[in-house]
């Protein structure tokens, strides 16, 4: 019943055959992340540093009806031009799409399912979702969180969006029993910077010991993922005055204009993009290249202990 859905590229399908090492990565990021054509020329480069360091890319979409693991140049490139006319697809929207045959941009979640149906483990990506501030009275809290839980899939990111309440985050994090490791670092970071001011639950040294502690959590038959925190480069990240300043003006024009749900996290990253000058997008593609290195690191280490 799964093969009516999902559409695995040869090469990924050849990768998955021979016990290769492979890498997931999101389509939100082409479509809803960044404008073109710096979209695609990021997502083309993401995939190449994924080869480059010893794994098979595999870009996820939803097209023409089909959960599609590894897009072709073409496709990419349609997702790219098309930019938000794609829509985004969370876990509650998967079900629609396919049955009505609308092309949609997997974000973490969708991606994480996709991954995990293909027998995926290692996937890239720039921040995770999470809890949104003031939802204490808007409940708005990423489905990001609940796959987490959930589906199989490590998840390299360079920690949760800063424009997120990161402490409120990490406790549901905890509720749920999903590991938050540091690479090389105690400090969870903030996406943009090195810096949050909260802790890691677990600092990892090397991809090794990520590695393996991947084996171990899912050979315990302990389900869900993991969330390995990257940290940006030093010489990329913001400033981090600059960031905060930022994602407080953007978050009080959030709330004048009344924008929620899933229009929420593009309209903030859009604005902080806006009134850093655009920083936080060069910013933002170097991390996601940051990550893609890393995972592809992991990606060959655990395919060896698996």
């Amino acid at each position: 019943m799964i093969e009516n859905y999902l559409d695995i590229n040869p090469e990924v399908e050849n990768a998955i055959a021979s016990n290769l090492p492979i890498v997931a990565l999101e389509s939100t990021i082409i479509s809803h992340g960044m404008p073109y054509p710096q979209n695609l020329e990021t997502a083309l480069k993401v995939e190449q540093i994924v080869r480059d360091h010893g794994a098979v890319p595999a870009t996820i979409a939803l097209i023409n009806g089909k959960i599609k693991v590894g897009l072709t140049k073409y496709e990419i490139d349609y997702l790219a031009e098309s930019g938000s006319k794609i829509v985004k697809a969370s876990r509650r929207d998967l079900p629609y799409l396919l049955a009505q045959k609308i092309d949609g941009a997997t974000t973490v979640s969708s991606t994480m399912i996709a991954a995990d149906l293909a027998g995926i483990r290692i996937f890239a990506t720039g921040g995770i979702g999470g809890v949104h501030r003031g939802a204490s009275q808007s409940f708005d809290i990423s489905a990001d969180l609940q796959e987490l839980a959930n589906t199989n899939v490590a998840v390299v990111c360079a920690g949760i969006k800063a424009i997120l309440d990161l402490g409120l985050t990490l406790e549901y994090l905890e509720t749920f029993g999903i590991p938050v490791l540091g690479f090389q670092t105690e400090e969870l970071p903030a996406f943009y910077t090195q810096k949050s001011g909260f802790k890691v639950n677990y600092n990892m040294n090397s991809v090794a010991e990520i590695a393996e502690l991947l084996k171990t959590k899912w050979g315990l038959n302990l389900k869900g993922g993991v969330i390995i925190a990257n940290p940006i480069a030093e010489e990329n990240q913001l400033d981090y005055d600059l960031m905060k300043n930022a994602i407080d003006k953007a978050i009080i024009q959030e709330k004048q204009l009344g924008i929620k749900g899933k229009e929420s996290t593009p309209f903030l990253l859009g604005k902080v993009k806006e009134l850093t000058d655009g920083l936080s997008l060069d910013a933002n593609i170097e991390l996601v290249y940051n990550n893609a290195r890393l995972a592809a690191q992991i990606a060959q280490v655990y395919r060896k202990l698996e």
